[in-house]
């Protein structure tokens, strides 16, 4: 097995590279990202490091040649930002990985997509794979990777699709630290009434599902499926554990959801008519801290045989571990 690993030099991509590594049946690993961290790289003699743009053919066609397999985990994940931007990094980086994937009879995509597409401003719980999609997507990111989700679909390669939620764990450099920052600048108050009740994810669960999709066979190809920790919890106390292991007291403010959301469209309005720069609040941040939000994942474990194996808990303890040891650096 020659897998082609992109995002390899982030959150989920450095842990799935951590495990693939281990798996005697994988010969080759092709890793690609923009730029690696000190903090997010394996010097391994079975990892070869190419780093570019996969919205550039040529630099694809030559990553995907010669491998087996590929997980696509590169996104532009981001609340805000210009449509056309998102449309190159999700959908244009997929049409050519796909088009170098069929030159090269690709046997495996796994493709990791997002929950995001579900998202509406209000109360989501045990949301299946099947249920229907919002007529309009919260954010160019949900809807374009819902674009680059057909695109694989049509493509007539083997796939699978994972649309894991709020992915948490140690490495994380993106929403524990986020909310981390707000807090120490003072920014950080509970948005509704604090009981909202959402799906978590250890990226080591991730990981798991990822690999059993690399060996899905015929019953669970070419299929989607929800990925978590299976046990919901309530957001705003699993924010406060975080911030108390971290030695900091959690917030107790509470901001009403529909004054927030104001404030949050009056942003984003300003946003859009001057520089398109992220506002401190967005519709999608805000419904994020306030709306219940969990999904089915009886599918995954039906047909890809999948189990969570990390709790939220080990997921949190590792996490506070290694923010500690890189919070200087």
């Amino acid at each position: 097995m020659k897998v082609l690993l992109t995002g390899a030099t982030g959150f989920l991509g450095f842990r799935t590279l951590e495990k693939l590594v281990l798996q005697p049946e994988v010969e080759k690993i092709i890793a690609t990202g923009r730029t690696i961290k000190e903090t997010h790289y394996i010097n391994h003699p079975k990892v070869e490091y190419r780093l570019g743009d996969l919205s550039e053919k040529e630099f694809v066609y030559n990553l995907v040649r010669g491998c087996t397999h590929i997980i696509h985990a590169a996104a532009l994940s981001s609340p805000w930002g210009k449509l056309d931007e998102f449309h190159t990094a999700n959908v244009v980086s997929q049409q050519n990985l796909l088009d170098a994937a069929k030159k090269n009879e690709i046997q495996k995509y796994v493709f990791i997509s997002t929950p995001s597409l579900y998202f509406e401003l209000k109360n989501k719980m045990n949301i299946k794979e099947s249920d229907t999609l919002p007529s309009k997507f919260i954010n160019a990111y949900a809807s374009t990777k819902h674009q680059a989700e057909l695109e694989l679909e049509k493509a007539e390669i083997p796939y699978v699709i994972l649309r894991p939620r709020g992915l948490i764990g140690r490495g994380d450099t993106v929403i524990m630290p986020r909310l981390i920052r707000a807090y120490d600048e003072g920014k950080l108050k509970i948005i509704g009434d604090g009981d909202n009740v959402v799906d978590l994810t250890s990226v080591a669960n991730v990981v798991h599902a990822i690999q059993l999709s690399l060996k899905a066979d015929l019953k669970a190809s070419n299929k989607t499926y929800n990925i978590a920790n299976g046990t919901p919890v309530k957001l705003w106390a699993y924010i406060a554990e975080v911030l108390r292991k971290l030695d900091r007291e959690p917030p107790t403010k509470k901001v009403p959801f529909v004054l927030a959301k104001f404030i949050a469209q009056l942003m984003e309005i300003k946003s859009r008519l001057t520089n398109m720069k992220e506002p401190v609040l967005t519709k999608y941040g805000i419904g994020i801290l306030a709306k219940s939000f969990t999904i089915d994942i009886s599918k995954a474990r039906e047909l890809l045989g999948y189990e969570p194996k990390v709790s939220t808990e080990e997921a949190i303890e590792e996490f506070v571990k290694w923010y500690r040891e890189n919070e200087k650096s």
